[in-house]
């Protein structure tokens, strides 16, 4: 039977319909409006679910963090203000009347890169997403590991260097705050003298700018250290990057594999490969928690 998948954005709703193999059948999107609150949002995802009139087995839903898995409820996500402490699994279950399951926006694209996209057939997939912050998933044997506590694979607060905080509630030196594309505008921006963003960094690095190169290498060495970390205590078969940072720079994913080798116990074991699943991968995700 189909599968329902939503993906919860800051400022975008969307909602597809997949068959049980994964293929797309129907897909529908909407602005999230932050003048309304979650019931009256939600409301118009209902509305276009309805509005397929196809049979489904449930409900998947994706969303951003922070959650509590286990009560289908959204904690207090920076960017989806007015939602805290939203029981959503609780209101698509009444109004569906379908089973509904959460997890987080990372956690769902990892989940169907290890099973459709560039880790499928492996059974230890670690999922990293490099675009305006970091992210991951670990899904083993086809099922995303969540933790005790909804926080497994949180790594953009991983300590990765010994430096001060740059953002509230953060790790001084974490992951997203040394090697996210926010990170790598704002240290070029600093050094340089000018605002700049990710994308405008990496030009400047391939015409040869040594400030970019620079600021480029220490986001690769501080994702290098992550890489490590991550490998120490759960030893992948993979690690899939995706997001923006990742998947318009290939060859920045290549200077992360050339630094992790020199810090992994098993170099020659250590296995990268870009996400295949494209835009569409939190909906499919979200889609197979069902």
């Amino acid at each position: 039977m189909r599968r329902i998948g939503i993906d919860i954005g800051g400022t975008q709703l969307r909602v597809a319909t997949f068959e049980e193999d994964g293929a797309l059948v129907t897909k529908a999107s909407m602005p999230n409006d932050h003048t309304k609150g979650p019931a009256e949002n939600l409301e118009r995802l209902a509305c276009a679910i309805e509005g397929f009139g196809i049979d489904y087995e449930g409900v998947g839903i994706g969303c951003p963090g922070p959650l509590d898995f286990s009560l289908g409820r959204i904690l207090n996500p920076p960017n989806l203000p007015g939602w805290e402490g939203f029981d959503i699994v609780r209101w698509f279950e009444d109004r569906l009347g379908c089973r509904a399951v959460l997890n987080n926006d990372a956690n769902v694209a990892g989940l169907a890169e290890a099973r459709l996209g560039a880790g499928r057939g492996l059974g230890s997939v670690v999922y990293l997403t490099v675009s305006t912050g970091v992210g991951a998933a670990y899904v083993l044997d086809g099922h995303i590991v969540g933790g005790a506590h909804s926080c497994a694979a949180e790594v953009f607060n991983m300590v990765v260097v010994d430096r001060p905080s740059v953002r509230l509630g953060m790790n001084g030196g974490a992951l997203e705050d040394q090697a996210s594309g926010t990170a790598i505008g704002r240290m070029a921006s600093e050094r340089l003298g000018m605002p700049v963003d990710a994308a405008q960094v990496f030009a400047l690095r391939r015409e040869g700018n040594e400030v970019a190169c620079a600021v480029v290498d220490d986001a690769a060495t501080m994702l290098a250290r992550g890489v490590c970390n991550i490998s120490c205590v759960v030893d992948p078969d993979i690690f899939v990057f995706g997001g923006s940072v990742a998947l318009y720079n290939p060859d920045f994913v290549d200077l992360v594999h050339k630094k992790a080798r020199d810090l992994v116990l098993n170099p020659d074991t250590l296995t990268f490969a870009l996400a295949e699943c494209g835009g569409d991968a939190g909906l499919m995700g979200a889609a197979l928690l069902v």
